[in-house]
């Protein structure tokens, strides 16, 4: 069942063509990921889609009836409410149900009132809804339901608008970004959610296990062209360097035929006969093809770094704390040289102030920061880059100097720097406002590697970057040999540079774990499971299970339960490490992340079991 066309759009600003003639359908319980470069206009697509901007040509159309949603990233929201006004006003009717349900509890003198109410709850089953309600407001930290809207962070209003979207169940669910604001552990739950969940899916998204466990089909715009590939992000890896394999073969083949067509035409008499004039067609048709190449500019990063000494950077018992909020309590630590650490925990924990903390910009209030003589930090933070109105790309890198030194005793100029970052010499005299989200995180990387720093800190580095630039990203950072320290909720990033993580668990506490993310969460996974490490459902609308004794059957059930889920993780966690490693056929990939899917579907269903069984012993 078809839910929405796209039909030959085209999208320009002034001469900048984002895109021409783009035209692909989405279909029911299809889960499909958009990828392009940044400034390709990836969002400007989602927005047209959505109906928020319009197409300079060509037209979408939406199948009659269906219920579509998007979480862009502007937040739509009203500022005078608070976070439960915000949910109940979403339009949602088993919501309203709910909350004529919470009105007739609270005024129990009204008996017909209740009763009405009680009945709707039983006929629309919204007690199960209830549940659910509260669990993705628990699981997206939004907690206190009486805190206004207008107090909210950013990353807390970006996590309300992805609550308000998900309890409205819409048929189509579009997604600009969805795990940028959420932690790691946030992140995870709504990939189990969206797995789970029959729902037809297109997202733009960095975040390539996201795109890997997530979507089923991926959409590649590439050089102005579509192309679809029916399958994970480690199928659409592969097909795609097959297919610029062919590309280039084809180029390789016409700029022989080229060179020969060439010595044809300029042995030709003026006058020429209608074959041979066929032939000069078809020559210069030979002679576009040859030309072609592909505009996949590498950034190459080979920037100077000044040498390191002996000492790099000690915290002697810090402490920083917020009023009663603890961030890190009494916290050592002497890194050593080339040391690669990432940081991991939930949103508020402290990571940024952390960070802050280090280089100085806040104080701490108790112990002490040593940085060595030789430490020069290079210090890309969450609030970007500052720029003066008016300020060309160009002039923002001179600011910095007109050359750059790089290895080796070699040196280029600021063009040539920007034209590496994939700034080509028009984008280098475009105003900075014009830039993409995307393009301005590029640029403000730029600035911060520039300065040769030898102890590297990124705060969110991945954010807004697409997939080609994490990878040169990526490349560089494997090869830089200072000090690296970096916060990221992008767990295929975290795996690839960093070999040490400081877990920020809450309270003051910071602990260490020698190894990547994946490492991490195996051994997490690895430890035994107890009643308190599963999330239990809170119904308070229904009558509590009876306590007491398990039956017989109830106990061997129960015992079971226990193995099944053991060996679920297990199976679960082997074929995780597949994907990571790459370690699965081409051909396989789909069926085994099917049966990837349907282990995860059982062992939350077992769970949900043994929940049951173990409060009836509680």
């Amino acid at each position: 069942m078809n839910y929405l066309s796209v039909e030959n759009i085209a999208k320009s600003y002034g001469e900048r063509v984002l895109f021409e003639n783009i035209s692909f359908g989405i279909s029911k319980d299809q889960k499909i990921a958009f990828v392009a470069k940044n400034g390709t206009g990836k969002t400007t697509l989602l927005n047209i889609i959505a109906g928020d901007e319009s197409a300079d040509t060509g037209q979408v159309i939406f199948r009659k009836g269906i219920k579509t949603a998007y979480l862009s990233q502007k937040d739509d929201l009203d500022l005078s409410l608070t976070i439960e006004q915000t949910i109940f006003n979403s339009g949602n009717e088993i919501l309203n149900i709910i909350e004529q349900y919470e009105a007739a509890i609270n005024n129990p003198e009204d008996e017909n009132a209740y009763q009405e109410a009680f009945e709707l709850m039983e006929l629309n089953n919204a007690w199960d809804f209830e549940t659910q309600y509260k669990q993705i407001l628990s699981k997206l930290k939004l907690n206190n339901l009486n805190k206004k809207v207008s107090a909210l962070s950013g990353g807390q209003k970006k996590r309300l608008s992805l609550a308000v979207i998900l309890l409205n169940k819409p048929d189509l669910l579009i997604l600009d970004e969805p795990t940028n604001h959420l932690d790691l552990e946030m992140i995870e739950w709504l990939e189990n959610y969206l797995i789970k969940e029959k729902i037809t899916l297109f997202m733009v998204t960095h975040d390539r296990y996201f795109l890997e466990r997530v979507c089923t089909e991926i959409i590649e715009l590439d050089q102005g062209k579509l192309y679809r590939y029916k399958g994970n992000y480690s199928y659409f890896l592969q097909k795609k360097e097959e297919r610029i394999a062919i590309e280039q073969t084809t180029v390789e083949k016409a700029k022989n035929l080229y060179k020969k067509e060439l010595d044809w035409m300029r042995r030709q008499p003026k006058a020429r006969t209608t074959k041979s004039k066929s032939r000069i067609d078809d020559f210069y048709e030979i002679e576009e093809q040859a030309h072609k190449r592909r505009n996949d500019h590498q950034v190459q990063l080979e920037i100077n770094m000044e040498r390191l000494g002996s000492k790099i950077v000690e915290l002697h018992h810090i402490t920083k704390a917020y009023d009663e909020n603890k961030l890190f309590n009494n916290f050592d630590y002497v890194f050593k040289r080339g040391e690669r650490i990432g940081i991991i925990g939930k949103n508020g924990t402290g990571k940024s102030t952390f960070l802050n903390v280090i280089t100085g910009s806040i104080p701490v209030d108790a112990g002490k920061v040593v940085i060595g003589d030789t430490v020069k930090f290079g210090y890309y933070t969450q609030s970007g880059i500052h720029i003066n109105k008016g300020q060309k790309v160009i002039e923002v890198i001179r600011e910095y100097g007109e050359y750059i030194p790089l290895t080796k005793g070699r040196k280029i100029s600021a063009g040539q720097l920007l034209e590496r970052f994939l700034f080509d010499r028009k984008k280098q005299h475009d105003f900075v406002e014009k830039l993409s989200g995307g393009e301005l995180k590029r640029l403000f990387l730029c600035t911060v590697l520039i300065q040769n720093p030898n102890f590297l800190i990124l705060d969110e580095p991945t954010n807004d970057l697409d997939i080609v630039t994490l990878q040169v990203l990526e490349d560089f950072l494997l090869d830089f040999p200072g000090n690296l320290l970096v916060v990221s909720h992008d767990r295929y990033f975290m795996d690839k540079i960093v070999d040490h993580l400081f877990i920020f668990e809450g309270d003051g506490i910071i602990s260490g774990f020698p190894g990547n993310y994946s490492d991490y969460r195996v051994y997490e996974d690895s430890k035994p499971s107890s009643a308190k490490e599963i999330i239990k459902k809170e119904d308070t609308r229904k009558a509590d299970p009876k306590k007491g004794q398990l039956s017989y059957l109830e106990k061997r059930e129960f015992g079971k339960l226990e193995k099944d889920i053991a060996n679920l993780e297990k199976k679960k966690i082997t074929i995780e490490d597949k994907f990571v490693n790459n370690e699965i056929e081409a051909e396989k990939i789909n069926e085994t992340s099917l049966k990837l899917e349907e282990i995860i579907r059982e062992l939350e269903e077992k769970e949900e079991r043994w929940l049951e069984l173990s409060m009836k012993v509680e």
